[in-house]
């Protein structure tokens, strides 16, 4: 299992991405993928960091903010042989990046999309994402007064042939779906609930106006990052059980029944916005279509990859470009 590994993580301790880590190295392992056929692809944000954590024999590239499906795609299409997960985070694919992930649903493109949930933007201290649930509050009592995108309904909406959440504590679980997903041919998103150990613990905000006007004026802040035991479930199908977040608050998870069939859509969907309604997170795999043709198939790309093409084999020839022109006069 050395080989799957990464570097040290620079990550809070306590993190929930770095569990996550914990499980894409050891569902990768028991799978027995090669590590150097991988390409990781991520954003930018905190979760962006976590490919650094694991294969460091595998390929790797860092996109722009919210940009890492376009980049997924192009990587793809030159070399279908490469084998792609990538890692984003509820800002980098439910803020900035929606669009981008909006169209890889769309094209499924063969990648195992992780996106580590956690709420806040770990990055700029810890602002509400578009994942953060209605009435939620921040340590400053900011009450959340927008309602929250729920990806994963997005995904079976758009037709995503491989759906699952799971929460970052519950390693049994994860490594299942992960497996699940390495698996699948064609674009399989899992949603994680990752807490955030340092900003959904802050105190309060020293940046806020009253704050500035009631105090003297700062050189800079120096703030200490507390040391938290990671958080780690263990619940039956269909229970729902409630886990204590290091902050104190809580959250419910419901683990799907058994019996649950996930290739039917309407059911998936009717059962996410019940346990939205009941402000519960449903975990296991809600939505698969294991039939659905992947986006190299519906192009006919040839099974060599186009990035080991001669050129000659690329570049048509003058006379073929000429019957072309001649046929849309």
């Amino acid at each position: 299992m050395q080989d799957y590994k990464g570097k040290e993580s620079t990550l809070c301790a306590g993190c929930g991405h770095d569990a996550i880590t914990s499980q894409i190295i050891r569902s990768m392992f028991q799978y027995g993928i090669d590590p150097t056929r991988v390409i990781e692809l991520s954003g930018i944000g905190r979760s962006s960091k976590t490919p650094a954590y694991f294969l460091d024999r595998a390929h790797g590239f860092n996109a722009l903010h919210g940009r890492m499906p376009a980049v997924g795609t192009g990587a793809i299409l030159a070399n279908r042989t490469l084998f792609a997960i990538g890692v984003s985070g509820d800002g980098d694919t439910a803020s900035i990046g929606t669009g981008q992930f909006v169209h890889l649903l769309r094209r499924n493109l063969p990648m195992v999309y992780i996106m580590e949930n956690n709420g806040v933007y770990g990055l700029t201290k810890g602002q509400f994402s578009a994942t953060a649930d209605y009435g939620s509050t921040l340590k400053t009592g900011v009450i959340n007064d927008l309602p929250a995108i729920d990806c994963c309904a997005l995904a079976i909406e758009l037709g995503c042939g491989y759906v699952a959440r799971s929460f970052a504590g519950d390693p049994k679980q994860l490594v299942v779906l992960l497996e699940g997903a390495l698996s699948h041919r064609g674009t399989a998103f899992l949603d994680v609930i990752s807490p955030c150990v340092t900003f959904n613990n802050h105190d309060g905000s020293t940046k806020s106006y009253k704050y500035a006007k009631e105090t003297e004026e700062l050189l800079h802040e120096a703030s200490f990052v507390p040391f938290f035991e990671p958080i780690t479930v263990d619940y039956g199908e269909g229970v729902a059980e409630v886990v204590e977040l290091h902050d104190g608050s809580h959250i419910i998870l419901r683990k799907l029944e058994r019996d649950f069939d996930p290739r039917n859509k309407v059911s998936s969907l009717c059962m996410l916005l019940e346990s939205r309604e009941k402000g519960e997170f449903l975990t296991g795999l809600l939505y698969v279509e294991p039939e659905k043709p992947d986006f190299t198939a519906l192009l006919n790309m040839p099974e060599e990859p186009l990035a080991q093409l001669a050129p000659d084999r690329v570049r048509p020839a003058r006379a073929a470009l000429e019957a072309i022109m001649e046929s849309l006069r």
